[in-house]
Protein backbone atom coordinates (compact mmCIF):
# COMPACT_ATOMS: atom_id res chain seq x y z
CA UNK A 1 0.00 0.00 0.00
CA UNK A 2 1.01 3.54 -0.10
CA UNK A 3 2.98 5.41 2.30
CA UNK A 4 1.30 7.57 4.76
CA UNK A 5 1.14 10.94 4.51
CA UNK A 6 3.22 12.39 7.63
CA UNK A 7 0.74 13.42 10.77
CA UNK A 8 -2.14 11.40 9.16
CA UNK A 9 -2.07 9.57 12.26
CA UNK A 10 -3.06 10.62 15.57
CA UNK A 11 0.75 8.44 16.99
CA UNK A 12 2.68 10.43 14.46
CA UNK A 13 1.02 13.73 16.12
CA UNK A 14 1.65 12.44 19.39
CA UNK A 15 5.41 12.63 18.72
CA UNK A 16 5.08 16.24 18.51
CA UNK A 17 5.89 19.02 21.19
CA UNK A 18 2.64 20.42 23.10
CA UNK A 19 1.84 23.17 21.54
CA UNK A 20 2.31 22.06 18.07
CA UNK A 21 0.08 18.94 18.83
CA UNK A 22 -2.45 21.27 19.95
CA UNK A 23 -2.37 23.63 16.85
CA UNK A 24 -2.75 20.00 14.68
CA UNK A 25 -5.46 18.93 16.43
CA UNK A 26 -7.19 21.91 17.87
CA UNK A 27 -6.24 24.49 14.98
CA UNK A 28 -8.72 27.17 16.51
CA UNK A 29 -7.64 26.83 20.12
CA UNK A 30 -4.46 27.61 18.78
CA UNK A 31 -5.85 31.24 17.45
CA UNK A 32 -7.09 32.04 20.89
CA UNK A 33 -4.14 33.75 22.26
CA UNK A 34 -4.79 36.03 19.56
CA UNK A 35 -7.90 37.48 20.12
CA UNK A 36 -8.34 40.67 21.84
CA UNK A 37 -8.92 40.43 25.61
CA UNK A 38 -12.75 39.89 25.91
CA UNK A 39 -13.93 38.10 23.32
CA UNK A 40 -16.32 34.97 24.10
CA UNK A 41 -14.56 31.52 23.23
CA UNK A 42 -16.71 29.54 24.79
CA UNK A 43 -17.35 28.53 20.79
CA UNK A 44 -14.22 27.92 20.15
CA UNK A 45 -13.89 24.56 22.91
CA UNK A 46 -18.21 22.94 22.68
CA UNK A 47 -17.00 20.07 21.29
CA UNK A 48 -13.26 19.14 22.48
CA UNK A 49 -12.62 15.34 22.62
CA UNK A 50 -10.14 13.74 25.07
CA UNK A 51 -7.59 10.95 23.29
CA UNK A 52 -9.77 8.11 23.78
CA UNK A 53 -12.65 9.79 21.63
CA UNK A 54 -10.00 10.44 19.05
CA UNK A 55 -8.03 7.38 19.16
CA UNK A 56 -11.51 5.70 18.66
CA UNK A 57 -12.54 7.86 16.24
CA UNK A 58 -9.61 7.04 14.24
CA UNK A 59 -10.42 3.72 14.39
CA UNK A 60 -13.19 3.70 12.21
CA UNK A 61 -11.36 5.76 9.46
CA UNK A 62 -8.76 3.05 9.67
CA UNK A 63 -9.63 0.00 6.99
CA UNK A 64 -8.92 -3.40 7.65
CA UNK A 65 -10.02 -6.77 6.73
CA UNK A 66 -13.05 -7.34 9.06
CA UNK A 67 -13.52 -3.26 8.47
CA UNK A 68 -13.42 -2.12 4.94
CA UNK A 69 -14.07 1.18 3.84
CA UNK A 70 -15.44 1.19 0.48
CA UNK A 71 -16.47 4.08 -2.16
CA UNK A 72 -19.72 2.27 -3.07
CA UNK A 73 -21.74 4.21 -5.78
CA UNK A 74 -22.69 7.20 -7.52
CA UNK A 75 -26.42 8.39 -7.97
CA UNK A 76 -27.10 11.72 -10.91
CA UNK A 77 -30.63 11.01 -9.56
CA UNK A 78 -32.01 10.21 -5.79
CA UNK A 79 -33.88 6.90 -7.24
CA UNK A 80 -30.41 5.75 -7.73
CA UNK A 81 -28.89 6.60 -4.35
CA UNK A 82 -27.69 3.37 -1.98
CA UNK A 83 -30.33 2.25 0.36
CA UNK A 84 -30.82 3.90 3.56
CA UNK A 85 -29.23 1.44 5.62
CA UNK A 86 -26.33 3.36 7.92
CA UNK A 87 -25.96 7.25 9.44
CA UNK A 88 -24.90 9.29 6.94
CA UNK A 89 -22.95 12.69 6.89
CA UNK A 90 -22.35 14.86 4.02
CA UNK A 91 -20.07 17.27 2.33
CA UNK A 92 -20.76 20.11 0.57
CA UNK A 93 -18.95 23.10 -0.78
CA UNK A 94 -18.45 25.70 -3.79
CA UNK A 95 -16.14 24.30 -6.77
CA UNK A 96 -12.36 24.22 -5.69
CA UNK A 97 -13.17 24.78 -2.11
CA UNK A 98 -10.64 21.45 -1.41
CA UNK A 99 -13.44 19.25 -0.57
CA UNK A 100 -11.99 16.29 -2.37
CA UNK A 101 -8.40 16.45 -0.65
CA UNK A 102 -10.40 16.82 2.82
CA UNK A 103 -12.26 13.86 2.21
CA UNK A 104 -8.83 12.43 0.80
CA UNK A 105 -7.18 13.31 4.26
CA UNK A 106 -9.97 11.55 6.10
CA UNK A 107 -9.59 8.52 4.23
CA UNK A 108 -5.92 8.65 4.11
CA UNK A 109 -5.43 5.65 6.95
CA UNK A 110 -7.34 3.71 4.01
CA UNK A 111 -5.23 4.44 1.28
CA UNK A 112 -7.08 2.23 -0.94
CA UNK A 113 -10.40 4.06 -0.33
CA UNK A 114 -10.12 6.51 -4.55
CA UNK A 115 -11.96 10.10 -3.75
CA UNK A 116 -12.60 10.92 -7.50
CA UNK A 117 -11.94 14.57 -8.24
CA UNK A 118 -12.90 16.29 -11.33
CA UNK A 119 -10.58 17.46 -13.31
CA UNK A 120 -12.95 20.65 -14.47
CA UNK A 121 -14.47 22.54 -11.29
CA UNK A 122 -17.91 22.56 -11.08
CA UNK A 123 -18.16 19.23 -13.45
CA UNK A 124 -18.62 16.64 -10.95
CA UNK A 125 -22.36 16.40 -11.22
CA UNK A 126 -22.70 13.17 -9.05
CA UNK A 127 -23.47 12.47 -5.57
CA UNK A 128 -21.02 9.83 -4.54
CA UNK A 129 -21.18 7.61 -1.75
CA UNK A 130 -18.41 5.85 0.40
CA UNK A 131 -19.42 3.22 2.97
CA UNK A 132 -17.26 3.02 6.62
CA UNK A 133 -17.57 -0.38 7.93
CA UNK A 134 -21.31 -1.40 8.97
CA UNK A 135 -21.03 1.76 10.85
CA UNK A 136 -21.71 4.84 8.81
CA UNK A 137 -21.39 6.41 5.40
CA UNK A 138 -19.91 9.95 3.53
CA UNK A 139 -21.28 11.50 0.91
CA UNK A 140 -19.46 13.67 -1.31
CA UNK A 141 -22.31 15.96 -3.13
CA UNK A 142 -21.25 18.02 -6.21
CA UNK A 143 -19.45 21.63 -6.11
CA UNK A 144 -21.33 24.29 -6.73
CA UNK A 145 -20.23 27.86 -7.78
CA UNK A 146 -19.78 27.70 -11.51
CA UNK A 147 -22.60 26.27 -13.53
CA UNK A 148 -24.44 26.03 -10.07
CA UNK A 149 -26.22 26.48 -7.80
CA UNK A 150 -28.76 25.55 -10.41
CA UNK A 151 -28.69 22.27 -11.29
CA UNK A 152 -26.69 21.90 -7.44
CA UNK A 153 -30.00 23.34 -5.90
CA UNK A 154 -31.97 20.74 -8.20
CA UNK A 155 -29.88 17.65 -6.64
CA UNK A 156 -28.95 18.52 -3.65
CA UNK A 157 -32.60 19.65 -2.72
CA UNK A 158 -33.79 16.42 -3.26
CA UNK A 159 -31.51 14.90 -1.23
CA UNK A 160 -32.17 17.29 1.59
CA UNK A 161 -35.43 16.50 1.84
CA UNK A 162 -35.67 12.89 1.18
CA UNK A 163 -32.19 11.37 2.59
CA UNK A 164 -34.41 10.28 6.34
CA UNK A 165 -30.63 9.05 7.99
CA UNK A 166 -28.57 12.27 7.39
CA UNK A 167 -27.54 13.36 10.33
CA UNK A 168 -25.14 16.18 9.69
CA UNK A 169 -23.98 18.21 6.54
CA UNK A 170 -20.78 20.12 6.75
CA UNK A 171 -20.45 23.16 4.48
CA UNK A 172 -17.49 23.20 3.50
CA UNK A 173 -16.03 27.24 3.37
CA UNK A 174 -12.50 28.52 1.73
CA UNK A 175 -10.53 29.63 4.59
CA UNK A 176 -8.73 32.62 2.53
CA UNK A 177 -12.09 34.32 1.05
CA UNK A 178 -14.92 33.04 3.48
CA UNK A 179 -18.52 33.14 2.83
CA UNK A 180 -18.87 33.97 -0.50
CA UNK A 181 -22.35 34.41 -2.10
CA UNK A 182 -22.53 31.11 -3.15
CA UNK A 183 -22.66 29.54 0.54
CA UNK A 184 -25.34 32.05 1.48
CA UNK A 185 -27.75 30.11 -1.19
CA UNK A 186 -26.37 26.55 0.56
CA UNK A 187 -26.96 27.77 3.91
CA UNK A 188 -30.77 29.07 2.92
CA UNK A 189 -31.52 25.80 1.81
CA UNK A 190 -29.80 24.01 4.79
CA UNK A 191 -31.89 26.69 7.10
CA UNK A 192 -35.20 26.79 5.28
CA UNK A 193 -35.22 22.60 5.31
CA UNK A 194 -34.14 22.83 8.72
CA UNK A 195 -30.85 20.29 8.47
CA UNK A 196 -28.48 20.64 11.10
CA UNK A 197 -24.80 21.02 9.55
CA UNK A 198 -21.90 22.38 10.60
CA UNK A 199 -19.24 25.03 8.88
CA UNK A 200 -15.50 23.53 8.14
CA UNK A 201 -13.06 26.53 7.03
CA UNK A 202 -10.85 24.57 4.76
CA UNK A 203 -7.14 25.52 3.49
CA UNK A 204 -6.40 27.34 6.65
CA UNK A 205 -2.40 26.29 5.24
CA UNK A 206 -2.46 29.36 2.85
CA UNK A 207 -4.64 31.76 4.91
CA UNK A 208 -2.78 34.33 6.78
CA UNK A 209 -3.05 34.13 10.66
CA UNK A 210 -4.89 37.73 10.32
CA UNK A 211 -7.22 36.91 7.61
CA UNK A 212 -8.00 33.47 9.26
CA UNK A 213 -8.81 35.40 12.63
CA UNK A 214 -10.88 38.22 10.47
CA UNK A 215 -12.98 35.24 8.69
CA UNK A 216 -13.32 33.05 11.98
CA UNK A 217 -14.80 35.60 14.06
CA UNK A 218 -17.05 37.21 11.11
CA UNK A 219 -18.51 33.60 10.50
CA UNK A 220 -18.53 32.79 14.17
CA UNK A 221 -20.62 36.16 14.53
CA UNK A 222 -23.34 35.22 11.28
CA UNK A 223 -23.60 31.86 12.68
CA UNK A 224 -24.72 33.11 15.94
CA UNK A 225 -27.40 36.11 14.15
CA UNK A 226 -28.28 34.57 11.42
CA UNK A 227 -28.43 30.80 11.32
CA UNK A 228 -30.90 28.35 13.17
CA UNK A 229 -29.28 25.09 12.31
CA UNK A 230 -25.76 25.03 12.77
CA UNK A 231 -23.30 24.12 15.38
CA UNK A 232 -21.62 26.99 16.92
CA UNK A 233 -18.63 25.55 16.75
CA UNK A 234 -16.22 26.15 13.45
CA UNK A 235 -13.84 23.64 12.53
CA UNK A 236 -10.53 24.57 10.95
CA UNK A 237 -8.73 22.05 8.64
CA UNK A 238 -5.83 21.66 6.39
CA UNK A 239 -5.78 18.93 4.11
CA UNK A 240 -2.05 19.26 3.64
CA UNK A 241 -0.91 19.42 7.14
CA UNK A 242 -3.87 17.62 8.52
CA UNK A 243 -4.65 19.95 10.88
CA UNK A 244 -8.30 19.94 12.07
CA UNK A 245 -8.19 16.59 10.57
CA UNK A 246 -8.08 14.21 13.77
CA UNK A 247 -11.10 16.87 15.59
CA UNK A 248 -12.89 16.61 12.56
CA UNK A 249 -13.11 13.07 12.40
CA UNK A 250 -13.86 12.72 15.53
CA UNK A 251 -17.18 14.48 15.13
CA UNK A 252 -18.06 12.51 12.38
CA UNK A 253 -17.90 9.43 14.22
CA UNK A 254 -20.03 11.70 17.50
CA UNK A 255 -22.34 12.72 15.00
CA UNK A 256 -23.26 9.28 13.10
CA UNK A 257 -23.71 7.77 16.76
CA UNK A 258 -20.55 6.38 17.20
CA UNK A 259 -18.89 7.89 19.85
CA UNK A 260 -21.61 6.67 22.92
CA UNK A 261 -19.80 9.78 24.98
CA UNK A 262 -17.71 12.08 24.21
CA UNK A 263 -15.37 13.20 27.21
CA UNK A 264 -15.05 16.93 26.92
CA UNK A 265 -13.14 18.96 29.25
Amino acid sequence: GRALPPLAALSQVLRLERSRRTAIVFPLQKLERYLAPGIDTARFRLFQPGLAALQRAEALFRSDRGHPIDYVSSAVRMDHAPPLALPEVCFIGRSNVGKSSLIGALFSLAPEVEVRVSKTPGHTKKINFFKVGKYFTLVDMPGYGYRAPQDFVEMVEAYLQERRNLKRTFLLVDGVVGLQKTDHIAIEMLEEFGIPYVMVLTKIDRASRGVLLKNVLEIQEFVKESTQGCFPQLFLVSSVEFSGVHLLRCFVAHVTGNLPTVEAS
